[in-house]
């Protein structure tokens, strides 16, 4: 009954807000004109860092998303991810327990209407897609919407790869659960130009409606397709998709952003499309996933991590060396979130392909809150001003403006004695324990241009330091 109850009033609110266009025609999130690997949103500098759910808070009707959009805020915490519904998952795929993107039977919902024909594999009527379920748009609008409120950015990724035939059994592009007899065909053909049975012009409306369905919203980014490079997915299907985006806006007085997912890991990115703007990658391996690509000159993003364990300080530690390498989007994939504990305190078990917890998203509020001080559109990443010179050879990433301001994250021992090549001038340090935010140690610094070494206080695996320069 909560549930039932909880769907009703979120339409009856985004009813009431889209009547008294409380959504405002803003111009939506873009890349940022003074140094495109950040973002712009509200006229400032913005870099995209959470914690967020498995995808589903749209498509699960089980999923109560006003609670989980609250969890992300009460961190400070700016991006959601959530898939549309032309693909979802049985339980227990990938070992995930509770998984957001496994509904319920009969807790489905997607773009296309229930025909009055029985036989979804997951239960209920098959689909017509021909057809649009408005209560999917209505609910779909209420979730960015609310994350709108909130300062949330939602990246709406529109397709995903059939990774198994258990995924494929259960897209109702699948022939066997629509009634439009399209979609007869392998999985892998689904995201192709030529051997997709039917199925590309469907795709192409569902693009084309959603855009216009969202076209009003300035929190929201369009992702082709989640790891294209599985499942048959082509390229130039992809660059179709995206043209599809674009030619349905181009009337629009204010564009979408388009991300595409390049690869797990890393690789150099060759040809790359002109209509995206962020290039992201899965379980990134900072700082090589972005260095190969900054000359492109656009974001570069972490949209996915785990398969790594599910310790905390596993995910804190990609994040900070990512964005410390001058990545400008990191999306933990947080496994504590589920439909009945949307707050994100479930406790999963150590089989889980990746980890989560309260813990780690108040980590990734400091890893926020320290770079939001500096005016990083003037920074880029850094090899040569820090160095550690202690026994233990910890990591050191910086992101600088030479002689002006320095971020500095260490990994590694458990105090570190950091060599430094600043030009002359007085500089402010300051060290930020990144378990707790706290200040750890302060001093004002005097450099005539020469390396100096200075120490860190003790720490637990890692620490943060910011130096900005006072004086000439």
């Amino acid at each position: 009954m909560r549930k039932l109850y909880f769907f009703f009033a979120i339409s009856s609110a985004t009813t009431f807000f889209i009547s008294k266009n409380i959504i405002a025609q803003t111009k939506p999130i873009t890349l940022n004109p003074q140094n495109p690997h950040y973002f712009l949103y509200k006229g400032k500098p913005t870099i995209l860092i959470t914690s967020g759910e498995h995808y589903g808070a749209v498509l699960n009707l089980d999923f109560d998303y006003i609670t989980y959009l609250d969890e992300l805020k009460s961190n400070g915490l700016n991006l959601t991810r959530t898939f549309s519904g032309a693909y979802a998952e049985p339980m227990g795929a990938f070992n995930i327990a509770k998984n957001t993107l496994a509904p319920a039977e009969g807790k489905f919902i997607c773009p296309w209407m229930r025909s009055d024909q029985p036989g979804y594999t997951n239960g209920g009527n098959k689909f017509d897609l021909t057809k649009w379920d408005e209560n999917y748009f209505i609910r779909l609008k209420s979730f960015i919407s609310a994350a709108q409120q909130r300062g949330v950015i939602v990246e709406f990724s529109l397709f995903c790869p059939f990774y198994e035939e258990a995924q494929w059994k259960l897209s109702p592009m699948n022939v066997i659960n629509n009634i439009n007899n399209v979609g007869n065909v392998d999985r892998n053909n689904v995201y192709t130009l030529d051997k997709n049975g039917g199925l590309l012009s469907i795709q192409d409306v569902m693009v084309r409606k959603i855009v216009n369905e969202l076209k009003d919203f300035d929190n929201v980014i369009y992702e082709i397709c989640n790891e294209p490079y599985f499942g048959g997915v082509t390229k130039d299907w992809q660059r179709h998709i995206a043209d599809v985006i674009t030619s349905t806006e181009k009337d629009f007085s204010s564009k979408h952003l388009i991300t595409q997912n390049i690869a797990n890991n890393f690789e150099k990115i060759i040809d790359p499309n002109p209509e995206v703007s962020v290039f992201n990658f899965h379980y990134a391996s900072p700082p090589v996933t972005v260095a190969m690509n900054y000359d492109l000159n656009k974001v570069i993003g972490d949209n996915e991590t785990g398969f790594r364990g599910t310790s905390d300080s596993t995910y804190r530690r990609e994040g900070w060396e990512f964005i410390l390498a001058g990545g400008g989007l990191y999306n933990n994939l947080d496994y504590s979130f589920t439909a009945d504990n949307e707050k994100g305190g479930f406790v999963y078990p150590s089989t889980q392909p990746g980890g989560g917890s309260a813990a780690l998203r108040k980590q990734l509020s400091y890893l926020k809150n320290f770079i939001s001080q500096f005016d990083f559109v003037q920074m880029q990443p850094d090899s040569t001003s820090a160095s550690d010179v202690s026994s233990q050879k910890a990591r050191v990433h910086v992101l600088s403006e030479k002689g002006k301001q320095y971020a500095v994250y260490i990994f590694g021992g458990e105090q570190t004695n950091l060599s430094l090549t600043l030009p002359a001038g007085t500089y402010q340090t300051e060290w930020s324990n990144t378990l707790t935010e706290k200040i750890e140690k302060q001093e004002t610094l005097q450099s005539n241009g020469e390396k100096i070494t200075i120490t860190s206080p003790n720490y637990k695996e890692d620490i943060a330091l910011r130096i900005v320069r006072i004086k000439k």
